[in-house]
């Protein structure tokens, strides 16, 4: 039976801007093959049990040929595979899709095509450059400025000058000095502005405004590389007065998050929708230890004990999903309290249907055990956790005569991720910050990296956390409060600091 192919615009560059459609059939792809330009974050979304190839072309450089794409399209589908062909931008939009879709319908394969964000107008907005404006144009053309095989440009100069329109040239880097003296000598003033943006939409984002006259200049001294756009218009006068990506508060730093991967994406969403460069680094992941012995064991003490306490989300989900295993739902807590260390651990609860009936103003173990102190007088709590978690919230209940009972639902390992490009960057001082959300992060971590801790400023979620970074003697800052909102808010005023 034979598969099917499905050509995915991937945008851009930003995973924000791919389509929701598009992400959906990426998530479910058998097998994925994509271009130089599609965007790492969303090269990251593609399930691990989909083959991925990278076929990716940069101009004059071609990785594989575009018959050889073909060919391995109609092979993949002839294997019964669901194949994503995901590529930069618009699957249309000077990117060839045709030609493949001309070999797939030659050959009988099934196809679909999902349109993707061109970069044609998606760069110019990260830019604040409106492609059309009534007050200085209302027709916008795209136009390509590369054409195959090295040949002369094939581009009728006098009809874009004479069109009056925002002109967007793609794939036109290295043709710049051509584009504009074409412009010019058709009769468009040298004073026209023109905008160059390099790597648009993206965290290195750079921006040039001049003129037709001298962009080109400009853009060899700023040494201005491919991918990039050229926007020739009135239009962009209104790149300064409308620019809004770069002022950005994260704008240009670099972050690397180290949280376990199943916690990584709230954060790393944040930061990057601040403007930062995230490095996703995940040094730890937790395992749940939960087996059909241990949750029966957990369903009798949920039942005996008045008190239920989760102290991170990972516990909450753990203890859950098993439950649902069971065919048991929140009934089982009717009559209980349910308290949480944080807000984090409380959004997970209500997933589930529930609310926390506790959680400390402050998000850590000491805070919560001394809220349990006053809360679980003559009560029996069961502490639902990590093994070998932290003693602060044990030393209370004692301190305090609470009968509890301590039991692990799951537990931490370190991950042995070494990478040498994170190395790199950290050694030679490219990165800014490193989140820690917990004492286990900083020990991971620096496990896997044995240098350039003073590159870079350690982001900690709380003084547990900031005493073990200190160790290591890394410059830290410690947020407000246990709480990953807190930390990008402490980061933020560090930057500002700086600034």
């Amino acid at each position: 039976m034979k598969g099917k192919v499905t050509l995915v615009g991937a945008g851009p560059g930003d995973l924000g801007l791919l389509t929701i459609k598009g992400y959906e059939l990426i998530k479910s792809a058998d097998v994925v093959i994509y271009d130089r330009l599609v965007g790492e974050d969303i090269i990251n979304i593609i399930p691990e049990s989909a083959e991925k190839i990278d076929v990716g072309k940069e101009s004059s450089k071609h990785k594989v040929s575009q018959s050889n794409i073909n060919k391995l399209l109609l092979e993949k589908a002839l294997d019964g595979k669901n194949v994503v062909r995901l590529k930069g931008g618009d699957c249309f939009l000077f990117g060839r899709g045709g030609e493949e879709l001309d070999f797939l319908k030659e050959n009988s394969v099934e196809f679909e095509v999902v349109p993707g964000i061109t970069s044609a107008l998606a760069v110019p907005a990260y830019a604040g450059i409106p492609v059309t404006h009534r007050d200085f144009v209302s027709s916008v053309h795209i136009i390509t400025g590369h054409q195959k095989n090295n040949e002369a440009l094939k581009i009728n100069f006098k009809n874009c000058v004479e069109c009056e329109g925002t002109l967007i040239f793609l794939m036109g880097t290295a043709n710049i000095g051509n584009i504009m003296n074409g412009l010019i000598s058709n009769g468009m003033k040298k004073d026209m502005p023109c905008g160059v943006i390099e790597n648009g939409t993206k965290f290195n984002q750079k921006k040039i405004i001049a003129t037709v006259d001298t962009i080109e200049e400009i853009c060899k001294k700023e040494n201005i590389k491919s991918p990039s756009i050229i926007i020739v218009g009135e239009v962009c006068k209104l790149s300064k007065h409308f620019d809004w990506f770069s002022k950005l508060p994260l704008k240009g730093k670099c972050i690397v998050v180290t949280r376990p991967k199943d916690r990584i994406d709230l954060l790393s969403e944040n930061l990057k929708n601040l403007g930062a460069d995230v490095i996703e680094y995940p040094c730890i992941e937790t395992i749940s230890v939960i087996e059909d012995s241990l949750i029966e064991d957990i369903i009798i003490k949920i039942k005996a004990y008045d008190i239920i306490v989760f102290t991170s989300p990972f516990g909450v989900k753990s203890v859950f999903e098993k439950l649902y295993e069971k065919k048991i739902d929140g009934r089982i807590f009717g009559n209980k309290k349910i308290a949480v260390i944080g807000e984090a651990t409380g959004a997970e609860l209500e997933k589930y249907g529930l609310f926390a009936d506790i959680m400390p103003e402050s998000y850590d173990g000491k805070s919560l055990g001394s809220l349990l102190g006053k809360k679980a007088k003559n009560k029996k709590v069961l502490l639902l956790r990590a093994k070998n978690g932290s003693d602060e919230i044990i030393e209370e209940l004692k301190n305090s005569g609470i009968e509890f009972d301590d039991t692990a639902v799951y537990y931490t390992k370190y991950k042995n991720c070494i990478d040498d490009n994170i190395k790199r960057k950290i050694e030679s001082g490219t990165v800014d910050f490193v989140t820690f959300t917990s004492k286990s992060t900083v020990e991971a971590f620096t496990s896997l990296v044995k240098a350039g801790y003073d590159k870079f400023i350690g982001v900690c979620i709380g003084e547990k956390t900031n005493n073990e970074a200190l160790k290591y003697k890394i410059r830290t800052i410690v947020s407000e409060k246990a709480d990953i909102n807190y930390m990008i808010s402490a980061i933020v005023s560090e930057v500002k600091k700086c600034q």
